[in-house]
């Protein structure tokens, strides 16, 4: 496996970038010494981000949740108007 020093990969980045992704892993080195590993991203890597909706039917929300507790949370900021 390819080290390149990390003047050199800043110097030349998009081309590194680019070898990685066609499967050419190499290590980025700062004065001799192996700092990272630049590899190539699995397709379901390159997919990622959020799934919308992945959980559909998993959770349920409440129909009152945002009022939830409010009556108990109004009960503790006037308990202390008073003093």
């Amino acid at each position: 496996m390819q080290t390149i020093n990390i003047h050199k990969a800043k110097t030349h980045l998009s081309r590194l970038v680019e070898e990685a992704a066609k499967g050419n892993a190499f290590i980025i080195a700062k004065a001799g010494k192996p700092m990272v590993k630049v590899v190539p991203l699995t397709a379901e890597e390159q997919e990622g981000g959020a799934r919308l909706g992945f959980m559909s039917g998993e959770i349920s929300v409440p129909d009152d949740f945002d009022t939830m507790g409010a009556s108990e949370m109004k009960e503790l900021f006037e308990e202390g108007e008073g003093s």
